[in-house]
């Protein structure tokens, strides 16, 4: 899922300069008008991720002093809609950034638009830095199905959603400790809202609107065994969303979207919106990933801390993946690029700015909270009790839970007719998937 948080408008044009900047700057160190290389992303500068991809471009220039570096930007949406074509046009990039998961990453491998990266995977010792579950989300079948076959994409960090909370809303709500069961989060909620704030900032536009879905889902992972989540996630069994995890989890969240627990006017609000109420201040919580953590602590004016949703599983994953088209003009470079990504000094300086990276070392971590925020992460890759993110399992997903959170907030749709929608598009998607 995204990790950018600024209007669109704003954070594309804010990252084309930087683009432009790192073109010129690449020009600037050669006249000979050598190669060109390509890169497409969608991360933010001022996220962890944007500040490791600016040091990967100057080692990279250094390596490269020769290559001019196309360093391009897009937005989330953009890239998953328009993948099919970016891949396979005429000015294809050389290294590309695109999202995880069977609905996306597996059609793009399964269509033949990417290149199989075990080789260079085994070769260059990727595996040894993106381990156990970690792995998952990077290697497809024949059929695109996540979780095993070839690499066809490589994760350098790895996300997991928490509440960010406000420590002094809370304590004007009498409230001094964060939830340990889905029972005081209701309480807590409460209280907030009878003091006065907005218990958890959210959204749920159909436009970035990401908020409630992930609400949802943290819900139905608090409930959730293992199982569960891998036969839901990976297609491997039968999943029944009328009975448990997903009926309870669903009728919960459907009950404190009505009692107003996750705000008011919910349709027309975007991730962008609903991270810049909570930062103005009044609201109790905010339920995002480490995209924000560096925003969060550079901006916010308050106190703050996080807690992960009380329950058995937390929603999260490794990060959104770098490729290589099968077109690509410059394979060996984007393999140049990819290994940089993972280097200690890259991953190091993520790891600074809260961004997870799946191979820095966590110790090397200055301040006190970043440190402990990261090895919250690495417990819990070690435990393997990551559920991932809902809208990977099928092509179409996302847009689909997108607009029945939209129609919850209106109050159009009720939890059973949910629940009677997913079960019948979940279906189907799997039988296209996986030819059954």
């Amino acid at each position: 899922m995204p990790r950018y948080s600024r209007s669109g408008r704003a954070v594309v044009a804010t990252l084309l300069t930087i683009g432009l900047t790192a073109v010129t700057a690449a020009c600037s160190s050669t006249d000979t008008g050598g190669e060109t290389f390509t890169i497409l992303q969608y991360e933010q500068a001022d996220t962890a991720q944007g500040q490791g991809w600016q040091r990967a471009l100057e080692i990279f220039q250094e390596r490269h002093p020769d290559v001019t570096v196309d360093f391009q930007t897009t937005s989330f949406d953009a890239m998953r809609q328009n993948a099919r074509i970016t891949l396979s046009g005429n000015q294809t990039p050389d290294v590309v950034e695109f999202n995880k998961g069977n609905a996306d990453g597996g059609q793009l491998a399964a269509q033949g638009l990417l290149e199989p990266l075990t080789a260079e995977v085994e070769a260059r010792g990727w595996d040894q830095k993106v381990t156990g579950g970690m792995q998952s989300l990077a290697r497809y079948d024949e059929n695109g199905l996540a979780g095993s076959g070839d690499w066809y994409g490589v994760p350098n960090i790895g996300e997991y959603v928490t509440f960010y909370y406000n420590k002094d809303v809370f304590a004007d709500a009498g409230i001094s400790e964060t939830p340990t069961t889905l029972a005081e989060l209701e309480q807590v909620m409460g209280q907030l809202q009878e003091s006065g704030h907005t218990p958890v900032s959210s959204s749920a536009s159909t436009s970035q609107g990401f908020n409630q879905m992930w609400l949802w889902y943290s819900l139905v992972s608090a409930e959730a065994e293992r199982q569960q989540i891998d036969d839901f996630m990976f297609l491997q069994g039968d999943v029944d969303f009328a009975a448990e995890p997903w009926k309870s989890a669903t009728d919960t969240f459907v009950e404190w979207t009505g009692q107003g627990y996750f705000g008011e006017n919910l349709a027309g609000l975007n991730y962008e919106q609903a991270t810049v109420n909570f930062l103005s201040g009044d609201s109790g919580m905010l339920m995002w990933n480490q995209g924000i953590f560096d925003r969060v602590r550079n901006d916010a004016d308050f106190e703050w801390g996080y807690f992960t949703m009380p329950g058995a599983l937390t929603m999260g994953s490794s990060g959104h993946l770098w490729g290589v088209p099968a077109e690509a003009d410059n394979k060996d470079l984007a393999y140049d690029w990819i290994d940089i990504t993972l280097s200690p000094e890259v991953q190091n300086l993520i790891g600074d700015k809260g961004g997870l990276p799946l191979a820095g070392d966590s110790s090397q971590i200055s301040d006190d909270l970043t440190r402990e925020y990261t090895e919250r992460f690495d417990q819990l890759v070690a435990d393997d009790v990551l559920s991932f993110y809902p809208d990977y399992p099928v092509a179409g997903f996302l847009d689909f839970i997108q607009s029945h959170m939209q129609s919850i907030a209106n109050g159009n749709e009720s939890s059973d007719e949910y629940l009677a929608a997913l079960q019948q598009f979940y279906d189907e998607g799997k039988a296209a998937s996986t030819g059954s």
